[in-house]
């Protein structure tokens, strides 16, 4: 069989278990999955009442350029709907623009601690993947990733809020950023967790590309919006680069059943402020309990934080699932001695606080 000799031993993209799997193996009646990020609040009400009543003729193929979904996200951005690109969540998004570009010969840049598929893909594409270190703030070195750009680099990948870390680069670092790099590689800002952001000096990085039309902007409905079952997402150009990009998305995508759930889940804005609002007051009860047991934390813009636990990290993670809750080693992650928790509802994140009390206890941490 003639496979690509670059993807040799690359690994397939590796899922924490499942509730279902965590129940069995350790006997539990119930499990809490804080371990991907979703909305611990599922999505609009007004999502369920469609499922409930929905009427679909099943044989039929969905919309395949997304018509009715597209017109309302453009409507919500104040864009144009030929600046709207659909992925079956954002890692189709990812694979697209790869593929559409990436080839041998040609690099792309990234942090070195960052959603891991950006790498991935580059490496299938059979493209030099490079790697910036974060800086100590834990935020994008964006002046080392601009001296890292040579006539052959193609994507520069910016995950802001970034995954794994959950820090925030600054506005005014990305648009000088932007402002500096050639106009011939593609910046792709992935901002999957937009949503949550609260701090006042960020500015919608949409309004870059009128004047920068070799920026991309990726968002989701996956996360504060709870629809990660129904896998949508967007990413938002020039009318030129979608246009390029759009050939190398697969036909029909999004389902007939995804596209609509997104534009309820979408009309509903006052859902979305509410689930930012408690997810603040959740951040804040991790931020409380690490500064109390002296344990880091990076400072969070998103629904989850990257947490100290002074242990190996899959210790302790064995230790929550053992306690029916399921989190994020910071050893498959890329930061050893490291959990990445998601926010939960005020009543699961005491529970997983005191939890975690018991196996940092065990582990002689306190």
């Amino acid at each position: 069989m003639k496979f690509k000799k670059q993807i040799a031993g690359l690994q397939a993209y590796q899922p924490g278990k499942t509730m279902d799997e965590v129940k069995k193996a350790f006997n539990l009646e119930t499990v809490t999955k804080l371990a991907s990020n979703e909305n611990p609040y599922g999505a609009s009400p007004k999502v369920k009442e469609f499922l409930a009543n929905a009427n679909i003729d099943f044989a039929l193929y969905p919309d395949g350029y997304a018509s009715k979904l597209r017109a309302a996200v453009a409507n919500h951005l104040n864009i144009s709907e030929k600046q709207l690109l659909f992925g079956n969540g954002s890692d189709e998004n990812i694979l697209i623009v790869s593929r559409a570009i990436l080839e041998p010969g040609l690099n792309t840049i990234m942090a070195d601690l960052t959603f891991g598929q950006y790498k991935h893909n580059a490496v299938v594409e059979g493209a030099e993947a490079r790697t910036v270190p974060l800086t100590a703030e834990g935020e994008h070195d964006l002046e080392k990733m601009l001296a890292a750009i040579d006539e052959n680099t193609a994507i520069v990948w910016i995950c802001n809020p970034n995954n794994p870390t959950g820090t925030l680069t600054p506005s005014d670092k990305i648009k000088a950023f932007v402002e500096q790099a050639p106009s011939d590689v593609l910046i792709v800002l992935d901002e999957a967790y937009t949503e949550y952001i609260t701090d006042n000096s960020y500015e919608d990085s949409i309004q870059l590309i009128e004047k920068h039309p070799n920026v991309l902007v990726m968002r989701t409905f996956s996360k504060a919006y709870g629809l990660a079952s129904f896998r949508v997402g967007y990413a938002v150009g020039s009318e030129e680069v979608i246009s390029q990009l759009e050939p190398t998305r697969e036909p029909f995508n999004n389902t007939v059943i995804s596209q609509e759930v997104a534009i309820l889940g979408l009309s509903d804005q006052q859902f979305i402020a509410d689930c930012k609002e408690k997810n603040n007051a959740g951040k804040s009860q991790f931020e409380a309990y690490c500064r109390e047991r002296k344990l880091h934390f990076y400072p969070s813009h998103t629904n989850f934080i990257l947490m100290e636990v002074k242990a190996d990290s899959d210790v302790v993670f064995q230790g929550l699932m053992q306690r029916g809750y399921i989190v994020r080693s910071g050893n498959a992650l890329g930061k050893p001695g490291y959990l990445r928790i998601t926010i939960g509802t005020k009543e699961q994140n005491e529970e997983l606080l005191q939890k975690l009390d018991e196996v940092l206890t065990e582990v002689g941490v306190i």
